[in-house]
């Protein structure tokens, strides 16, 4: 019997419930991956619809002008993703359950067969990902729950666009495109945070390098410089947050003092933010609610934007794109990454060249 894209994608699913997730997760899990594959449509088929919306049309040729780009000018591997289109029923793909013990900013794990821990736990299910949600905050557990526009399968199945990832403007749908193709390209098991930032830097360092040097486009390429400049500042001001949550933390306070204390920081935070960090974006942002910040909003962004200035500090010295992400990957073939990032930060400073 010859198996669809979609009976296959729902028996790999199943064999990977030795996960430790629930039966009941896995099998959702297979079959809205087999209901996403079953809905696509080759984009190429999309685009001369005359009855699809001209602005899906317009998105989608964006699509494959930045898949291509990725795999012809930064020599990542796209495979068969991103050649179809997935129409969903819904604005938000999926649920994204983050949590982190109350004193302390440590993620909390999941483990998954190929990927290894991640810290997060992904549900097509909204009222499943709020079960969990309370009940991790049932066990004194710092919860998020965050929508999801867009994932990787890592090259094991064909992803295609959904339409929940059309909703972004054009450059934030190249950077996602260059981004989920990162994550098929170069993957080390059980490091989401580098996995995550790395993609973070490639995708806007690959949307800037699309609109300024592959289409031209004045004005998005200057919009691209400018969002890849405030998604650092955003790194800065979400890494001032952990030396002073660290100290308090460390301290022998009894636990409502340590509450109380934590709440000064994310208090603290706040301001700092409207006076010295808002001022230096160039998008406009709205202000931050102290009272929605808590250790896994803390690092739920962490996961995106550690160590984003020394990614720049490569790319600065290698002058563009390739021999940046050329130079990571090798230089972590063995070992930690976030080492190499360093060895290769290192000789950066030393050989500007």
């Amino acid at each position: 019997m010859r198996l669809t894209a979609g009976t296959r994608a729902l028996l790999a699913l199943l064999l990977l419930g030795a996960s430790g997730c629930s039966p009941a997760y896995v099998l959702r899990a297979g079959w809205e991956e087999a209901r996403i594959l079953s809905a696509r449509r080759p984009i190429r088929a999309v685009i001369h619809d005359t009855t699809v919306a001209v602005e899906t049309r317009d998105k989608l040729r964006l699509v494959l002008d930045a898949r291509d780009f990725a795999e012809r000018d930064l020599g990542l591997r796209a495979g068969a993703s991103y050649e179809s289109f997935a129409q969903l029923h819904r604005d938000t793909l999926l649920l994204n359950v983050l949590a982190a013990p109350e004193f302390e900013l440590r993620w909390k794990t999941w483990w998954f067969p190929i990927v290894g821990h991640l810290p997060y736990k992904g549900y097509f299910d909204f009222d499943d990902a709020r079960a969990e949600a309370a009940s991790l905050a049932a066990e004194g557990y710092d919860v998020s729950v965050r929508p999801v526009s867009a994932f990787s399968t890592l090259g094991w199945f064909p992803d295609p666009i959904m339409s929940t990832t059309l909703r972004l403007d054009s450059l934030g749908l190249v950077e996602t495109v260059i981004h989920e193709i990162t994550h098929s390209t170069y993957f080390p098991t059980g490091q989401a945070d580098f996995n995550e930032s790395f993609a973070n830097f490639v995708g806007h360092r690959g949307a800037i390098e699309f609109f300024c040097d592959a289409v031209r486009d004045e004005s998005a390429c200057q919009r691209a410089l400018w969002r890849w400049e405030d998604t650092r500042v955003f790194g800065h001001f979400f890494h001032s947050i952990l030396a002073p949550l660290e100290e308090v933390y460390a301290s022998t306070l009894p636990d409502d003092e340590k509450r109380a204390a934590k709440r000064e920081v994310f208090v603290a935070a706040a301001q700092r933010f409207e006076t010295e960090y808002k001022p230096r974006l160039h998008a406009r942002y709205g202000s931050i609610d102290p009272d929605g910040l808590d250790n896994a909003w803390v690092i739920s962004r962490l996961l995106y934007y550690t160590r984003l200035d020394d990614f720049e500090r490569v790319y600065q010295s290698r002058g563009s794109l390739v021999p940046s992400v050329e130079a990571l990957m090798e230089e972590a073939t063995t070992g930690d990454p976030w080492d190499a990032l360093t060895r290769l930060t290192d000789g950066s400073r030393e050989d500007p060249g």
